[in-house]
C-alpha cells in the first residue's frame, strides 16, 4: 500500500510534509470508534495554501507525491536535510505540482 504526502517547502527549506494516508485512517478509525474527530489537527491543502499566498516573498512550492509503503514522513524530512536541493528536484520530479511561487532567475529585475 503507498502512502499519499503533502509537501511545502520555501526558500529557507521544507516546512511541512504531511502523510495524508495516515491521516485519513486515523480520523476514519475515531469516526467508528465514535470519538470526536479533531478536523482542525492538522493543516489542510487550503490553510498550506493561504499560508503561501500570503508569504509569497518566500517562494512556496506544494506538492503532492506518492510513495511506497515503508516510506513515512520523518523519511522525507531526513532527506530534506541531507539534501535540501537534491529533495525538491526529487519532489519535483516526482510529484504533482499544486502550488508553485519557485523564484525564476530569469524574472529578477533591478530597478
Amino acid at each position: 500500500m503507498s502512502h499519499q504526502f503533502l509537501i511545502m517547502w520555501d526558500q529557507l527549506g521544507l516546512e511541512c510534509c504531511i502523510d495524508v494516508t495516515e491521516d485519513q485512517q486515523r480520523r476514519m478509525w475515531q469516526k467508528l470508534k465514535g470519538e470526536q474527530v479533531s478536523e482542525t489537527a492538522i493543516p489542510n491543502y487550503q490553510h498550506l495554501l493561504l499560508r503561501a499566498r500570503v508569504n509569497s516573498q518566500r517562494h512556496y512550492e506544494i506538492y503532492s507525491v506518492e510513495a511506497t509503503d515503508g516510506i513515512t514522513a520523518e523519511d522525507i524530512c531526513e532527506m530534506f536535510e541531507a539534501d535540501p536541493q537534491g529533495a525538491a528536484d526529487t519532489i519535483r520530479r516526482l510529484g504533482h505540482c499544486m502550488h508553485s511561487d519557485r523564484a525564476q532567475k530569469d524574472r529578477v529585475v533591478i530597478t
